[in-house]
């Protein structure tokens, strides 16, 4: 039988672990994470899944110290599966499998290496993503590709609602090429990562509205970090404004002089840079849940800059 140590986390550690047990793959050892303390624990925990199913769970710390890597070596995998674990495994740790260590990450390699995959693709306003499984090595996201699984990026999609596809795509691809890859047979191709780029992570200040850029790329700030995620941000006349979910509209025949915020119609809306507007169809004034009447009640029936 197949053995491998499978390093996961979140969604996508679920299910591709799901995937490895429904192959009939041995996993001696899943090495996860605690959870952070506040952490929005919106998505599956992998310590819940691996205790269901009687796997043994470690949860350290730094994965690469010399006692940890040993432990792994003395397992002897054949493979060491990463499905969204948080951290850089060493060389060490990649040496140890027999057959190779491989990781499954959520774009459309070469595009998209690095953290935050899912959020930028939104944020960039990409039409499609995916899930690409490929060997490891030492620089993050290099290796040779063995599987890809694309998923539509619909317009008015948001990051969780993408972040799902690329989870059922993440699944497919490693159902797919699995029965090949354990008989030997599954080629990998290796990537021209000049055709890529690579992404920092992303932190909750990334979120701050830049009313200079047009409606569309405001929209997709906004769909990109929108809840689970910090959410977009703003201020008007001092007063915190964050913004959840809006959806591009044709632009007013006379747009305000500057962007600004106001109420139309029993409808709130932000006219953005170069005559861009935006519905926000779910927004907060200074952290309460808000729409047209409160928008009135706080600044008038006037439209407001914003700082």
């Amino acid at each position: 039988m197949t053995r491998a140590v499978v390093f996961a986390y979140h969604n996508v550690g679920v299910r591709c672990l799901a995937v490895l047990l429904a192959h009939r793959v041995e996993v001696p050892l899943v090495v996860t994470h605690r959870d952070a303390p506040g952490e929005n624990l919106w998505f599956a925990r992998v310590a819940d899944f691996a205790a269901e199913h009687d796997l043994e769970t470690a949860l350290p710390e730094d994965p690469n110290v010399p006692d940890f890597a040993a432990r792994i070596e003395a397992l002897r995998p054949d493979f060491l599966f990463s499905f969204y674990y948080r951290r850089m495994l060493g060389e060490r740790l990649l040496a140890a499998p027999r057959r190779g260590a491989l990781n499954m990450h959520g774009s459309l390699l070469p595009k998209y290496r690095g953290r935050a995959p899912v959020n930028w693709a939104v944020i960039m306003g990409e039409a499609e993503t995916g899930a690409s499984l490929h060997y490891m090595t030492a620089k993050p996201d290099a290796g040779a590709i063995v599987a890809q699984q694309r998923v539509p990026i619909l317009p008015d999609d948001t990051a969780r609602e993408v972040f799902d596809k690329v989870t059922v795509a993440a699944e497919l691809a490693l159902d797919r090429v699995l029965p090949e890859l354990l008989s030997g047979r599954a080629a990998g191709v290796a990537q021209d990562l000049a055709a890529g780029s690579y992404y920092g992570a992303r932190r909750a200040e990334d979120g701050r509205i830049d009313w200079k850029k047009s409606a569309r790329e405001i929209h997709n700030l906004v769909r990109g970090v929108a809840p689970p995620y910090p959410g977009a941000f703003a201020s008007a006349r001092g007063v915190p404004l964050r913004i959840l979910r809006t959806r591009l509209e044709p632009a007013r025949a006379a747009p305000l002089p500057s962007p600004g915020l106001y109420a139309e119609g029993g409808r709130c809306y932000a006219d953005c840079a170069s005559g861009g507007r935006l519905r926000l169809l779910d927004f907060e004034l200074d952290g309460r849940a808000a729409g047209a009447a409160e928008l009135r009640a706080r600044f008038g029936p006037e439209p407001v800059t914003f700082d």
